[in-house]
């Protein structure tokens, strides 16, 4: 079975259809989803803010990240959870927009950019949290993550307007 037969299917299902013919569920999807979205990559954008050396330079990395956290985690958990049944509900238009695929494709990219802080230069924390300005490793990754997930929302923005 194809990806494109396996969204063919997801479509066609009794939840699809309620979901994408709903005139109150789906509005709330979407809306919950741009809260999600408004509390998850805010405080990311903060957060590399801080990690970028321009902003916050009071707040230790550590302090910073413990203020976000909470919120990062409540956002992405609402993003994960509406995005799956926004997709569920127009999976094969998903599946033939380009928007979708360059959003999947840039999420996995800020994910190995956050892996990758966590796994290289965050192991060293101890060592360099309280400057004001971080190492050049940390505030690449800081400015990576910020144009990565800037350019995520405007796909994901994109894809919104095209899809329905």
């Amino acid at each position: 079975m194809s990806l494109l037969e396996i969204c063919q299917w997801i479509e066609s299902t009794p939840s699809s259809t309620a979901l994408r013919e709903s005139l109150v569920v789906f509005p709330l999807l979407e809306t919950t989803h741009v809260l999600g979205l408004a509390f998850s990559v805010g405080t990311i954008f903060w957060f590399d803010l801080r990690l970028w050396g321009v902003g916050l330079r009071r707040y230790s990395i550590s302090e910073m990240f413990g203020y976000v956290r909470p919120w990062m985690i409540v956002g992405f958990t609402l993003m994960m959870i509406t995005g799956a049944a926004l997709f569920w509900s127009h999976a094969v238009q998903a599946y033939n927009s380009w928007y979708f695929r360059a959003k999947l494709i840039l999420l996995v990219v800020a994910g190995a950019n956050t892996a990758l802080f966590h796994l290289t230069i965050d192991r060293h924390r101890a060592e360099w949290e309280h400057l004001p300005i971080p190492p050049l490793q940390a505030r690449i990754s800081g400015a990576v993550s910020l144009l990565l997930w800037f350019v995520i929302v405007a796909v994901g923005r994109l894809m919104a307007y095209t899809l329905v």
